[in-house]
This record gives C-alpha cells, sequence and structure tokens, in this order.
C-alpha cells in the first residue's frame, strides 16, 4: 500500500497544489492572456499610429500621452486620429486640438470620424490635415452649454435646507439647491459666449471658413457627412479605408506598418473613461455641445 502511495504521490502532489491554488492560477493565467504578444508583428516597429478618441471627453491624459509620443517618435511618419465621440467638457477638447496643432507641425494627420465627431470632439480634430467621414456619422453641433439641476423642491420635500458662507455676489453660481436669479444667469451667460466665440473663431481659422458666417457651419447645428462638406466642417466622406489610404498618401510611407493596442490598456481606458462619465453625472461643469 506504501509503495502504490509513493508511486503516485507525485500525481497527487500536482492535484492537491491545483486545488489549493486555482484561484491564483487563474488569475496567473488571466495576466498572461492579457499580456501576451498576439504575434511577432509586437516586436516589429510601427511607422503610422492610430490613436483613438472615444467617448465623452473629459479625462484625456491618455490621449495626450499618446499624440505626444507620436510627436516626438521619429519613426512614426503619419498619425490616424479615429472619433467616435459626442463631445465633452471645454479644457481637456483644447487641450487635445492644441496637441494635433503640434503634431501636424511635424507630421501628417488625418482623422477619421467613425460615428460621431461633435462639439468636443470636432474641436478635437479641427487642426488635422484631412478630416474623413464615415457617410452615416453625425457632424457638428458647434456650441457651449451649461446646466445644473434646481433640487430645492425636493430638499423642501424631505426636510433638507443649505447654508454657506461667501465672498463675493457670483460665488454660489450653478448651485442646485435653488433657482438662479437672472443676475448669476447673465453671469453664466457671458461666460458662455465668451467660449463659442474660441470654439467658433478656432474652427474658422483650422478650416479657412469665413467667422462672419458661423451661423452657417456653427450654430450647434447637426449635419450629416455630406452636409458638414458642404459647409466646410469636413474634407472627405469614407470608410476607416479610405482614412488610411490617405495618411499613407501624406506620409509617404512605402510599407504601412500600423501599431497594436495593448489589451491591458483598452480595459484601463474603458475603465478611466467610465469613472470620468460617473464624475461627471455628479459634478457638471461648462460642455461644449
Amino acid at each position: 500500500m506504501q509503495f502504490i502511495k509513493k508511486l503516485f504521490s507525485p500525481i497527487t502532489a500536482t492535484m492537491s497544489f491545483i486545488q489549493n491554488h486555482f484561484k491564483a492560477m487563474i488569475f496567473i493565467l488571466i495576466l498572461f492572456l492579457i499580456f501576451a504578444p498576439s504575434s511577432d508583428e509586437n516586436f516589429t516597429t510601427h511607422n503610422l499610429q492610430q490613436i483613438n478618441l472615444v467617448g465623452p471627453i473629459m479625462e484625456v491624459s491618455e490621449v495626450l500621452q499618446q499624440i505626444d509620443d507620436a510627436t516626438i517618435n521619429k519613426d512614426i511618419k503619419g498619425v490616424l486620429l479615429v472619433v467616435d465621440s459626442p463631445g465633452g467638457a471645454v479644457a481637456p477638447s483644447i487641450e487635445i486640438a492644441y496637441a494635433i496643432k503640434r503634431l501636424k507641425e511635424k507630421k501628417p494627420v488625418v482623422v477619421y470620424a467613425a460615428g460621431t465627431i461633435a462639439s468636443g470632439s470636432y474641436y478635437a480634430s479641427i487642426w488635422a490635415d484631412e478630416i474623413v467621414v464615415n457617410p452615416g456619422s453625425m457632424v457638428g453641433s458647434i456650441g457651449v452649454i451649461m446646466q445644473g439641476a434646481d433640487v430645492s423642491e425636493l430638499m423642501r420635500k424631505i426636510g433638507i435646507s443649505s447654508q454657506s458662507v461667501q465672498a463675493g455676489k457670483y460665488k454660489q453660481i450653478g448651485t442646485p439647491n435653488r433657482e438662479w436669479k437672472p443676475y448669476e444667469v447673465n453671469e453664466l451667460n457671458k461666460v458662455i459666449q465668451g467660449t463659442y466665440d474660441m470654439f467658433t473663431k478656432d474652427v474658422a481659422d483650422a478650416r479657412g471658413l469665413d467667422i462672419k458666417k458661423r451661423e452657417q457651419f456653427a450654430n450647434a447645428h447637426i449635419f450629416t457627412a455630406s452636409q458638414a462638406k458642404e459647409v466646410g466642417l469636413i474634407d472627405a466622406l469614407g470608410v476607416k479605408y479610405d482614412a488610411k489610404i490617405k495618411l499613407i498618401n501624406l506620409s509617404g510611407v512605402t510599407n504601412p506598418i500600423w501599431n497594436k493596442e495593448d489589451k491591458f490598456d483598452k480595459i484601463m481606458k474603458k475603465l478611466s473613461a467610465q469613472t470620468a462619465v460617473t464624475l461627471h453625472t455628479y459634478f457638471p461643469s461648462l460642455i461644449l455641445k
């Protein structure tokens, strides 16, 4: 009996180890699947870079880092910015726009709108060499909005009242615990109009449009792809294949090699985007819309 136990002891020990460390082994397997290279292409230096701008524009540090890296990387000869976003906060949209402007000074940039390129995401794209839009995409919505809830009635019903100490007439602008006063609305309108003027001027400068005719291409109009081309907001209608061909021609590469996005990066981007949207839900701010 002891002989049989010794004979099968390596097998029983292995089975026991698997049972005791099953969860850990599954975790290690998942990490391997995430980080393991899918092919030899991962070790090949790419000369064309695709950067994705997807979802509401709130937290953009990762996108900015990719743009900056592509700007200084001498191996990268051109960048394709793939956009599918309804817009977002003003400051992050401008950050991307000016990063693209700096990038364009060193190498060609083509924007491809995969679904929606509107408001802040359009702002982010204006300085590209060319903007190619899927025929089924929505374009435009060049405008600015600030909105918030008035929960004062709800607070009264549940017996909650607010109190504050502040210095400055306009310090409580935008608070949700009461209806906004006329002078506060006027103050917000001043900010909204100033941001709108900046937005439309940048669009006109980047796209070679007449700012005096901004009612035609701005004013929060929503366009189909063909309508957007008519008013000068985009350069061409096409699919992603067409946008890639345009970038290849502009960059002059004879053997185009595109980057492959890391699987773990995809997961982290989804998590960070969801977090940003959640935060924005509870803390409204100035939005390009």
